[in-house]
């Protein structure tokens, strides 16, 4: 079996929607707890337009900062979300270690998204990504609204099967797919990843759920059985789209942490710090986040049977 990744996105999902603008060195903060918990990637931020997105108005600087920083942990990749040419430079400039960019496979969320139909996006994205890989910098492309939209409503599986195509077609094959929308069901993630996985069995797939409707943790386990390996996750269960209908929170990320643990896997990753940072955010928020392992804690060590990892 191979590694399985947990890419933290709450930096970036997590805070985006939030209209309380976090501070640069209290979201430095955070971001080393989430350092520290022994997570593989930690995404930073967005190259977006700080007039639209005012939380990532910092991005170059938290990526400059930590480039440099005696607080980075060896071994986390840093990640970052770009949506189009400019902000791609601004992410090559910035020396971002994991390139993220994707399409949406709903014309009408795109539209909102990005100002641009799922066709033309795609048309603009592809190119990027082979510039970003020509930089030296590796590059996941991801499937937008892939389990549903809610503009469109169902999203049918031959339009994100072909998105598919063309990414691989185009050399791509570090593939996530976004249930923007948390339409997402268990039997409806295995059937999506087990076609992609047919027509390419090497594809390094990820998964990235939203919790609107509560399936988010069935779904993230229908994934890890279909052989997904990437999970994204946002600490405290943070997030959400503005670009939307109805916006639900990432699932969280101690609590994805816990479920994998008790099946003996990623046993390496520490909970605590995830759990010190999702308390801190509840402070600085003035709210309970939706997270459910930082109000519980763990079940006990040694209770749980497993699969080694």
């Amino acid at each position: 079996m191979k590694k399985l990744v947990i890419h933290e996105v709450g930096p970036r999902d997590g805070l985006q929607i939030e209209k309380q603008v976090v501070p640069g060195e209290m979201k430095l903060g955070w971001i080393e707890m989430l350092m520290a918990s022994g997570v593989d990637i930690v995404q930073v931020g967005s190259f977006v337009n700080p007039a639209k997105v005012p939380q990532m108005a910092d991005t170059d600087n938290l990526f400059n900062f930590l480039r440099n920083s005696k607080h980075r942990r060896e071994g986390v990749v840093l990640s970052g979300l770009v949506l189009n040419e400019k902000g791609l430079d601004r992410a090559l400039e910035c020396g971002v270690e994991l390139i993220c960019m994707g399409v949406s496979a709903s014309d009408t969320h795109s539209r909102k998204n990005t100002g641009m139909g799922t066709e033309e996006a795609l048309g603009r994205i592809i190119p990027m990504a082979k510039q970003a890989l020509a930089a030296g910098r590796p590059v996941q492309v991801s499937v937008q609204s892939a389990f549903g939209c809610g503009f469109e409503g169902a999203v049918p599986s031959e339009n994100v099967i072909s998105i598919v195509d063309r990414y691989l077609e185009a050399g791509l094959k570090t593939i996530s797919l976004a249930d923007t929308a948390g339409h997402a069901n268990p039997r409806q993630v295995t059937e999506l990843y087990e076609a992609i996985f047919e027509i390419a069995p090497d594809v390094e797939a990820s998964c990235h759920f939203h919790d609107t409707y509560g399936m988010a943790m069935a779904n993230c386990f229908a994934a890890l059985e279909a052989g997904v390996t990437g999970f994204e996750s946002a600490f405290g269960g943070l997030g959400g789209c503005p670009f939307t209908k109805l916006s639900g929170g990432n699932v969280c990320t101690e609590d994805l942490v816990h479920m994998l643990q008790r099946a003996g896997l990623r046993m390496d990753i520490g909970i605590d710090p995830l759990i010190v940072a999702t308390k801190a955010a509840e402070a600085f928020f003035g709210r309970q986040l939706p997270g459910v392992i930082h109000r519980t804690g763990v079940i006990p060590a040694g209770v749980a049977a497993g699969i080694e990892n």
